[in-house]
């Protein structure tokens, strides 16, 4: 059973924007900024998708709405904050997984891991900030990953994004240091995800594993032995944003169960 949350930790009258919110962590994360009292955004690139995950969200008691943004169009980021009221917190969660051997990890692959991962955080942090300076109130939440912690094989691309992730939300903390407006860095480990759904299907194809045997082979990262779950990262990104977390910059915060620190 969960408790309501006590006033002084509600978010009420905050506007916030969560990307690649049709799903998974994002998803998770929209529902609980909405269920502590935001107005929440949920932004991704299928409309179809957000539309139907803000429905649920206001079914549930919140209140949300959806919009279709590609995060990594330049013109697309500007023209949407430019017409939008200026946002309390932004979670930036969207983003693509690709593996491949560093030799057949072609410019193409680079790119786009690059575009998605890190360029499109970038975006909506320059985007969005000039607002939450005039608000006089921000908090932006980077979806980062342990791979912006640690090297996996295969991820290469994947990896030096979120390690430009890490460095972007580092970078601009130290900058805002004195502003009010935090900036930091959630970093799950493998999670119960779609890109996590996909990557076992490609364990399996590629070397002939049970499903079972796919999944061992990532569980074994996390010292507890298991996926991380949704709404276990979207539990971080909320405490970042509720008052109290004034302190709380620069950071990243592994949920991971104990594979980094």
């Amino acid at each position: 059973m969960s408790l309501p949350l006590t006033p002084s930790f509600r978010l009420d009258g905050k506007r916030a924007l969560v990307t690649g919110a049709g799903r998974g962590i994002g998803l998770a994360a929209a529902a609980a900024l909405a269920q502590a009292g935001a107005h929440v955004t949920l932004v991704s690139r299928t409309r179809s998708e957000i539309e139907s995950a803000a429905r649920s969200i206001g079914e549930a008691g919140g209140k949300a709405d959806a919009k279709a943004l590609d995060v990594t169009d330049i013109e697309a980021v500007g023209k949407f904050f430019g017409e939008a009221d200026a946002y309390d917190i932004l979670v930036n969660n969207a983003g693509q997984a690709a593996s491949a051997p560093f030799d057949r990890t072609d410019p193409a692959l680079w790119e786009r891991m690059l575009a998605v991962n890190l360029t499109g955080t970038y975006l909506g942090m320059r985007a969005a900030l000039p607002g939450m300076l005039e608000l006089g109130w921000g908090r932006i939440v980077n979806i980062a990953s342990t791979a912006s912690l640690k090297g996996y094989a295969y991820i290469a691309a994947y990896c030096a994004a979120k390690h430009g992730v890490l460095g972007l939300t580092r970078a601009l903390a130290a900058e805002l240091a004195r502003k009010p407006v935090t900036v930091n860095a959630v970093c799950p480990g493998y999670t119960e995800t779609d890109i996590v759904r996909e990557t076992l299907a490609n364990i399996r194809a590629k070397t002939g594993r049970s499903l079972d045997e796919a999944r061992m082979e990532l569980v074994k990262h996390n010292p507890q032995g298991r996926l991380v779950q949704p709404e276990e990262v979207a539990n971080a990104v909320l405490w970042l944003c509720q008052p109290g977390s004034e302190s709380v910059t620069g950071q990243a915060i592994s949920i991971s169960g104990g594979e980094t620190t």
